[in-house]
C-alpha cells in the first residue's frame, strides 16, 4: 500500500477514535462562558491533512512577497489588493478607497508595534480589510506566528464563527494555534492548512 494510503488510513483510524486533543480555552459571547479549543484530529496527522491542501498559484505568488515585505517594514496598496482579492474578492474592491500612503503607515505601524491589540486592530480601519484579512496580513508577513480567522479552520478545533470578533477571541486562539504548532512541530502555514483541508473534507453539510 502507498505511503499516502497508509497514512490515510491510519488518520481515518485515528478519527474514530474521538477528540483527546485540548490546547486551550476560548471566550463566548459576555456571559463569561468558556469552551475548550479541540482539534477533531490527531495531531500527528497535521501534515497528512496540509499536504491533502491544494495551494492556488494566488497563494504561492503571496508567500513569494514575504521577505520583500519584511524587509520594507509594510505593505504597498498594490500587495494589500492581492491579499484582499486571495482572502475575501467581494471586499477587495474597497481597497482602491485608500491612499498608498495611508496603507503604507497603516501597515507599517501593524508591523512594528509591540502591542498585540494594536498589532490587528489598527489593520480594520483600512477599507477593504477586516478582521479575517487582518489575520491572513499577520499570518503571510509578520516575524511572529499567527493563525488566519477562518470559519473552516476554527471547525477543525470545535469553534463556530462567533457573532462579532474581537481581540479576546483573536488573542485566545493565537495562542492556542501557537502551542498546537509547537506540540506538533509544524509551522503555522502547516497548521493552517490542515485545519482548512479538515473541514472542506469532514464538515457535514448545514441543513435545511
Amino acid at each position: 500500500m502507498p505511503a499516502d494510503e497508509i497514512r490515510g488510513a491510519e488518520a481515518a483510524r485515528d478519527e474514530r477514535r474521538g477528540l483527546p486533543y485540548s490546547y486551550g480555552t476560548l471566550p463566548v459571547g459576555r456571559n463569561g462562558e468558556r469552551t475548550h479549543m479541540q482539534l477533531r484530529f490527531q495531531a500527528k496527522n497535521i501534515q497528512y491533512w496540509a499536504k491533502r491542501c491544494p495551494i492556488p498559484q494566488q497563494e504561492e505568488d503571496l508567500m513569494d512577497l514575504r521577505p520583500a515585505v519584511q524587509q520594507a517594514g509594510r505593505l504597498t496598496k498594490a500587495q494589500l489588493g492581492d491579499v484582499c482579492r486571495w482572502k475575501s474578492p467581494r471586499s477587495a474592491g474597497h481597497v482602491r478607497f485608500n491612499s498608498p500612503e495611508y496603507v503604507e503607515v497603516v501597515t507599517s505601524f501593524s508591523l512594528a508595534t509591540t502591542c498585540e491589540r494594536a498589532r490587528v486592530e489598527s489593520l480594520i480601519v483600512l477599507d477593504g480589510v477586516q478582521w479575517p484579512t487582518a489575520t491572513v496580513i499577520l499570518h503571510l508577513f509578520h516575524r511572529d506566528p499567527y493563525p488566519i480567522l477562518d470559519f473552516r479552520a476554527l471547525w477543525s478545533v470545535g469553534m463556530d464563527v462567533p457573532k462579532q470578533y474581537s481581540f479576546d477571541f483573536w488573542w485566545a486562539y493565537v495562542e492556542c494555534c501557537r502551542r498546537l504548532s509547537k506540540e506538533a512541530n509544524v509551522s503555522m502555514r502547516v497548521l493552517d492548512r490542515a485545519l482548512w483541508q479538515y473541514t472542506k473534507e469532514k464538515q457535514p453539510p448545514k441543513s435545511g
